[in-house]
């Protein structure tokens, strides 16, 4: 049986005065891995249509290697409640506009918390993990809590000079909902797995992270 990957992404496109939206990287890569494997890949966006790039994410990228993630990206379908039963597994990309509306979509809060009491694989990288921050198990347990996980620092958060404009800070939100979080040095490749939770810490991390959860995947 082929397996089915939901990959959602944001629309949110602004932070302060610049523009933002989906890191490319973030996307692009596991997207690449994901279809290589021979999976069944689905994009949906949290309100549809097309999806804003962080113009920062562009700089330096060899479009042709992205094409085919690319066109995914136009006109996109809506995330709807109804996706959490339809998938092997769950792939949030970040981009700091994850941080805006992955966790005020209650679609996505339904969907992840469904795919986690079901055992399915949910992985996300950078400010992706915001979209773990609202997923709970039935008895309002967050998702969570007691697992290992790692996503964008606050170290890194700070770096790039933006703790002041984002709605909250990733590592301290994760911390305070009862993860184990772990990281490694500022934009290292850094992912961890525990159980059917795969997480990595920023945009190097990309690979390793559709990597782990493909080992998961192979062994379901």
């Amino acid at each position: 049986m082929t397996k089915r990957v939901l990959i959602v992404v944001t629309n949110h496109q602004n932070i302060g005065n610049n523009k933002t939206g989906l890191w490319l990287e973030e996307f692009a890569v596991p997207f690449n891995e994901f279809r290589d494997k021979g999976y069944d890949i689905t994009v949906k966006s949290i309100k549809g249509g097309d999806v804003p790039l962080d113009p920062n994410s562009l700089e330096g990228v060899d479009k042709e290697t992205y094409k085919e993630a690319l066109a995914q990206l136009e006109g996109t379908a809506e995330l709807t409640s109804e996706d959490a039963t339809s998938y092997d597994a769950i792939y949030l990309p970040g981009g700091h506009g994850t941080v805006f509306d992955f966790p005020k979509s209650e679609a996505l809060k339904e969907v992840v918390s469904q795919m986690a009491q079901t055992n399915k694989v949910i992985g996300s990288v950078c400010h992706g993990p915001a979209g773990l921050t609202t997923a709970t198990l039935k008895d309002g347990t967050p998702i969570v809590k007691g697992k290992t996980v790692t996503a964008f620092t606050d170290e890194e958060e700070e770096e790039m000079k933006l703790t002041k404009e984002v709605p909250f800070l990733l590592e301290t939100k994760l911390r305070e909902l009862g993860a184990e979080f772990q990281r490694a040095g500022k934009w290292e490749d850094f992912a961890v797995t525990d159980g059917t939770l795969v997480t990595g810490q920023n945009p190097q991390s990309s690979r390793s992270v559709a990597l782990r959860m493909i080992d998961v995947l192979d062994k379901q």
